[in-house]
């Protein structure tokens, strides 16, 4: 699963250097960010998947997100980064779990029995479906819901590899494999240039990630 953020970028990199043949996923699901698309392109190309598939489902039917709703604005400059309590507005209402529903449906196709998800919840964006026990649970669900299982050819496994770094550790894990960041794209509410806003939940978790891991980020951010 490739959104074409920094995350799901060393997640798929981490897959390779493991020796999995990869299948890019993607959705355009009507967020305002849709340069992470072009992103997931480059980076799939980049990191040379065997396919890379984009998806396109419109979440912004539903609305209840300042991703998909562009009445609601994405907040800038929180006193507070990833708070259990809060949600904050750009959650996407059950997003994490219609993308694994897809996923999964791509996988038993393919006869592939591993699905990677870049979730992390150590610098926690505040997502109840970046949660380990989300993971745990929709691995369960997966190996009852299947055909694949029920016939006893395999057993699904979903792997979070970044799930328990924080960003910095991440940057440098990429980094070492080989990822090119510059191609990658995190900002929830870009310019008309793409440039990223440096004031998102998105861009600061990234600005701190790479100032821990005393690297420059390579993207570009409004001046």
């Amino acid at each position: 699963m490739l959104s074409g953020g920094l995350d799901s970028a060393t997640t798929l990199a981490i897959a390779r250097s493991e020796g999995f043949r990869c299948y890019a996923l993607t959705f355009s699901y009507g967020q305002r960010h849709k340069q992470e698309i072009e992103a997931a392109k480059k980076i799939a190309n980049s990191l040379e998947v065997v396919e890379h598939r984009v998806i396109e489902i419109d979440l912004a039917d539903f609305g209840g997100s300042a991703l998909t709703d562009p009445a609601i604005k994405v907040p800038k400059d929180r006193d507070i980064l990833g708070s259990i309590a809060q949600i904050p507005p750009t959650y996407v209402p059950a997003r994490n779990t219609i993308f694994l529903s897809y996923a999964l449906a791509w996988a038993e196709v393919l006869g592939a029995f591993d699905i990677f998800i870049g979730v992390n919840q150590t610098d926690y964006s505040g997502y109840p479906d970046c949660r380990a026990e989300f993971i745990a649970a929709f691995e369960k669900t997966a190996n009852l819901a299947t055909a694949a299982v029920v016939q006893g050819k395999s057993r699904y496994r979903i792997h979070t590899p970044v799930i328990n770094m924080t960003k910095g550790e991440i940057i440098l894990t990429g980094t070492k494999l080989g990822v090119d960041y510059s191609l990658t794209h995190s900002c929830y509410d870009p310019d008309k240039y793409g440039r990223s806003c440096g004031h998102c939940d998105s861009c600061r978790l990234r600005l701190k990630g790479f100032a821990k891991a005393r690297l420059k980020d390579p993207i570009k951010y409004i001046e």
